[in-house]
């Protein structure tokens, strides 16, 4: 007798395709076996992952502070330089016409260690045009002539860039026209 289709001959287990028998115990014991092993497998293999990880990020770390260090060093040897300087200057106090030049000297001292971080200083020219990008003003300044209006009339402390990026603006007093 053929039954209907989708429906098990008589005695086949429902979900059984027809002439398949149900898996005994042991094959089902073995196939969990194999499943337990694999997946010891695969967790040892994925513990030995997380330990190459952290030593590589150690590593990583490890450089990083390296490469700190190095960069650092030009500007150590700077400080190290106006170090010595000024504590000599503490020992044999300059006399007051060389204490400008010791200041200059300091000066051109720290441009340098800035210079070794990739910041050099800008030039800001007397009448050049205010540039907010480029220029902080800290005020305006009235001058009779109408050409410098709006111009820099006094440069009050100057400005450091990275290439074309500007770090610090200059500090400048910009020119207001006004009449006598």
């Amino acid at each position: 007798m053929s039954s209907a289709p989708g429906v098990p001959p008589e005695g086949q287990p429902v979900g059984q395709p027809e002439g398949r028998h149900a898996p005994t115990l042991a094959e089902l014991c073995s196939a969990l076996s194999g499943l337990t092993a694999m997946v010891g497998r695969e967790h040892e293999r994925a513990r030995h992952r997380e330990e190459i990880i952290d030593r590589l990020h150690r590593e990583n770390e490890s450089l990083r502070r390296g490469e700190l260090d190095q960069l650092h060093e030009p500007v150590r040897a700077a400080l190290y330089r106006l170090y010595d300087l000024v504590r000599r200057a503490e020992v044999q106090p300059p006399d007051g016409e060389h204490v400008a030049p010791l200041l200059g000297m300091i000066g051109d001292e720290l441009a340098e260690a800035l210079g070794r971080t990739g910041v050099e200083i800008f030039e800001v020219e007397f009448g050049e045009p205010y540039d907010s990008a480029r220029h902080r003003p800290l005020g305006v300044e009235p001058v009779t002539d109408r050409g410098l209006d709006g111009k820099v009339v006094e440069v009050c402390r100057e400005g450091f860039a990275r290439g074309d990026v500007i770090v610090r603006r200059a500090q400048v007093r910009v020119g207001k026209y006004r009449e006598d």
